[in-house]
């Protein structure tokens, strides 16, 4: 992630040779130096806890690839005109050359660049920052449709059972969204120019809402879901609902109240982590909070991305700063030592500054989430989101 041009290091160099360290999920060097290993001459005995890091089930195997490739750049959303086709979104995704289609097409390189525009608009930006722009009436009816959700949970508690994961009552909490979701939606497009434009399009963006909570059937949730939320918010824009300066308050207000909304139906719900990396990943949920909030830390005095190992400061600033609340997160419901049970979040905290962070963060979103068929094939083609034959 620091060093774009480093290239890949072998499993058996890892460990025969002295090297420098690599961040793993970008493949590029970090700062941290590499421990000296243990001996059985030693007259110490060996440490409690001596980390594989190759080979492992879910590892990412592309670091040197995604290491050499360019970082995601903002991009413009192009604009849909009226008059509107809207049609109910398909699933159109089964194969990695349809991964590549996808990512060759004019939505597909727009819909990384609107990410990476969203992330770009919250340099320097702590939560609670006033925004650059009031929010505008989008803005606050997409709070609003948080909010109701968030009131929709109690009228859904959950169930006795006996499952680690999966309460059934998450299934009772999503009809309740599938019921209102045509009317929270109307409530955002009321909020156009013109909205009698916008008639219908209930029927193409309500699939990309339903998709952003979990999946009802296997009460799981995971970064396809994540995704369909920013392809619900991308599709808002190419209506012209959100404009480039709203970006900081989506990330700053909506985004982060969406966040802890899936926190709470996390918790209440013991919804299962859905294709999760287990120790390889990030976090069993989420990736979009990691990339934003490291884009929020860029510049930052004083904290660093080795800062995250200080509980003082994950205690004192988690609440301004999307991507300590994540290690905080992580670190509240995973028990051991860190870079046991995180050991990709443990590595990115050896990389020397947080642009670096960002920009790696930016570069393994495309290649573990965007061109990953098990994940993107539940992603959603319509009028707004076409798909390029």
């Amino acid at each position: 992630m620091s060093n774009p041009g480093s290239s890949p290091t072998s499993a058996s160099a890892h460990h025969d040779h002295a090297h420098t360290p690599l961040c793993r999920p970008c493949g590029a060097t970090t700062t941290a130096p590499t421990p000296a290993p243990w001996s059985g001459t030693s007259d110490s005995p060996p440490p409690a806890y001596r980390p594989i890091r190759l080979p492992a089930i879910n590892a990412p195997t592309n670091t040197a690839s995604i290491a050499l490739s360019p970082v995601p750049q903002p991009l413009p959303v192009p604009p849909a005109a009226p008059p509107h086709a809207f049609q109910t979104p398909t699933k159109r995704i089964a194969s990695p050359d349809d991964i590549a289609r996808f990512h060759a097409s004019l939505h597909g390189r727009h819909f990384l660049g609107f990410v990476a525009a969203l992330s770009a608009s919250v340099h320097g930006r702590k939560l609670s920052d006033p925004l650059p722009a009031p929010p505008s009436a989008a803005v606050s009816a997409l709070l609003d449709l948080i909010s109701a959700l968030t009131a929709l949970v109690a009228s859904a508690p959950p169930l006795p059972h006996n499952s680690r994961y999966g309460n059934p009552a998450f299934r009772l909490w999503h009809e309740k969204l599938t019921d209102s979701a045509s009317d929270l939606i109307a409530r955002i497009t009321s909020t156009a120019a013109s909205p009698a434009d916008l008639a219908g399009a209930e029927v193409e963006l309500a699939p990309y809402l339903l998709d952003s909570f979990g999946n009802a059937t296997r009460i799981d949730y995971g970064t396809g879901h994540e995704t369909n939320f920013a392809a619900f918010l991308y599709c808002l824009a190419r209506l012209g609902l959100i404009t480039e300066p709203d970006y900081p308050a989506v990330v700053l207000r909506v985004f982060a109240a969406y966040l802890s909304f899936m926190r709470t139906l996390q918790d209440t719900y013991q919804l299962e982590p859905a294709g999760s990396h287990g120790v390889w990943g990030l976090d069993d949920f989420h990736f979009l909070p990691f990339i934003f909030g490291a884009a929020q830390l860029i510049d930052h005095k004083y904290m660093k991305p080795k800062s995250i190992h200080n509980p003082d400061i994950l205690e004192n600033f988690s609440k301004e700063y999307m991507y300590l609340a994540c290690v905080a997160y992580v670190k509240k419901i995973k028990k051991g030592p860190f870079a046991e049970h995180s050991p990709m979040l443990d590595d990115i905290s050896g990389v020397p500054n947080w642009k670096k962070v960002n920009s790696g963060l930016l570069k393994m979103y495309k290649a573990e989430v965007l061109e990953k068929v098990p994940i993107m094939q539940h992603f959603l083609f319509g009028s707004l989101i076409k798909w390029e034959d």
